[in-house]
Protein backbone atom coordinates (compact mmCIF):
# COMPACT_ATOMS: atom_id res chain seq x y z
CA UNK A 1 0.00 0.00 0.00
CA UNK A 2 1.45 3.36 -1.05
CA UNK A 3 0.73 5.43 2.05
CA UNK A 4 1.54 2.77 4.67
CA UNK A 5 4.55 3.81 6.75
CA UNK A 6 5.47 0.18 7.45
CA UNK A 7 5.39 -0.68 3.73
CA UNK A 8 7.72 2.29 3.16
CA UNK A 9 10.09 0.89 5.80
CA UNK A 10 9.94 -2.55 4.15
CA UNK A 11 10.76 -0.93 0.79
CA UNK A 12 13.63 1.05 2.42
CA UNK A 13 11.95 4.36 1.52
CA UNK A 14 12.01 5.35 5.20
CA UNK A 15 14.97 4.46 7.44
CA UNK A 16 14.57 2.19 10.43
CA UNK A 17 16.96 0.47 12.80
CA UNK A 18 16.42 -3.08 11.61
CA UNK A 19 17.37 -5.88 14.00
CA UNK A 20 16.10 -8.88 12.00
CA UNK A 21 14.87 -9.58 8.49
CA UNK A 22 13.98 -12.60 6.41
CA UNK A 23 11.84 -13.15 3.31
CA UNK A 24 8.52 -12.57 5.10
CA UNK A 25 9.26 -10.60 8.31
CA UNK A 26 10.95 -7.36 9.30
CA UNK A 27 11.83 -6.42 12.89
CA UNK A 28 12.97 -2.93 13.83
CA UNK A 29 13.30 -0.66 16.86
CA UNK A 30 10.32 1.49 17.81
CA UNK A 31 11.14 5.20 17.49
CA UNK A 32 9.24 5.93 20.74
CA UNK A 33 10.22 3.04 23.02
CA UNK A 34 8.04 2.34 26.04
CA UNK A 35 10.51 -0.19 27.49
CA UNK A 36 14.28 -0.72 27.33
CA UNK A 37 13.65 -3.14 24.46
CA UNK A 38 10.72 -2.13 22.22
CA UNK A 39 10.66 -3.65 18.76
CA UNK A 40 8.07 -3.79 16.00
CA UNK A 41 7.57 -7.07 14.15
CA UNK A 42 5.78 -6.78 10.82
CA UNK A 43 4.97 -9.08 7.94
CA UNK A 44 6.37 -7.88 4.63
CA UNK A 45 2.96 -8.51 3.11
CA UNK A 46 0.56 -5.63 3.72
CA UNK A 47 -2.31 -6.94 5.85
CA UNK A 48 -4.26 -4.09 7.53
CA UNK A 49 -5.80 -5.94 10.53
CA UNK A 50 -6.37 -9.42 11.89
CA UNK A 51 -9.80 -9.29 10.28
CA UNK A 52 -8.06 -9.18 6.89
CA UNK A 53 -6.09 -12.39 7.40
CA UNK A 54 -6.73 -15.28 5.04
CA UNK A 55 -5.88 -18.97 5.39
CA UNK A 56 -2.90 -18.48 3.08
CA UNK A 57 -1.42 -16.01 5.61
CA UNK A 58 -0.95 -18.64 8.32
CA UNK A 59 2.68 -19.20 7.33
CA UNK A 60 3.48 -15.49 7.54
CA UNK A 61 1.88 -15.24 10.97
CA UNK A 62 3.84 -18.28 12.10
CA UNK A 63 7.00 -16.61 10.83
CA UNK A 64 6.19 -13.57 12.99
CA UNK A 65 5.86 -15.78 16.08
CA UNK A 66 9.14 -17.56 15.35
CA UNK A 67 10.89 -14.22 14.78
CA UNK A 68 9.57 -12.97 18.14
CA UNK A 69 11.21 -15.84 20.02
CA UNK A 70 14.43 -15.62 18.06
CA UNK A 71 14.83 -11.85 18.44
CA UNK A 72 13.83 -11.89 22.13
CA UNK A 73 16.54 -14.47 22.80
CA UNK A 74 19.10 -12.45 20.83
CA UNK A 75 18.15 -9.33 22.84
CA UNK A 76 18.72 -11.19 26.13
CA UNK A 77 15.06 -11.29 27.18
CA UNK A 78 15.10 -14.80 28.65
CA UNK A 79 13.52 -13.43 31.87
CA UNK A 80 10.47 -12.49 29.85
CA UNK A 81 8.93 -10.23 27.27
CA UNK A 82 5.52 -9.10 26.13
CA UNK A 83 4.15 -9.46 22.60
CA UNK A 84 1.28 -7.05 21.92
CA UNK A 85 -0.90 -6.39 18.91
CA UNK A 86 -3.75 -3.91 18.68
CA UNK A 87 -6.58 -4.48 16.22
CA UNK A 88 -8.59 -1.46 15.03
CA UNK A 89 -9.19 1.97 16.53
CA UNK A 90 -10.75 1.02 19.86
CA UNK A 91 -7.72 -1.12 20.68
CA UNK A 92 -5.31 1.68 19.77
CA UNK A 93 -4.10 0.52 16.35
CA UNK A 94 -2.46 3.54 14.73
CA UNK A 95 -0.78 1.94 11.72
CA UNK A 96 -3.09 -0.29 9.71
CA UNK A 97 -0.54 -2.96 8.85
CA UNK A 98 -0.56 -5.94 11.22
CA UNK A 99 2.29 -5.65 13.68
CA UNK A 100 3.43 -6.80 17.09
CA UNK A 101 5.17 -4.76 19.74
CA UNK A 102 7.84 -6.86 21.45
CA UNK A 103 8.66 -5.25 24.79
CA UNK A 104 11.01 -6.25 27.57
CA UNK A 105 14.13 -5.42 29.49
CA UNK A 106 12.26 -4.51 32.69
CA UNK A 107 9.41 -6.00 34.74
CA UNK A 108 6.12 -5.46 32.91
CA UNK A 109 2.97 -5.03 34.98
CA UNK A 110 -0.53 -6.38 34.41
CA UNK A 111 -3.07 -5.27 33.45
CA UNK A 112 -1.39 -3.05 30.86
CA UNK A 113 -4.22 -0.56 30.39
Amino acid sequence: MQDCIFCKIINKEIPAEIVYENDSVLVFKDIRPAAPVHLLLIPKKHIPTFFDLEEKDSGIMGDLQLAAGRVAREMGLEKGFRLISNCNQDAGQLVFHIHYHLMGGRPLHWPPG
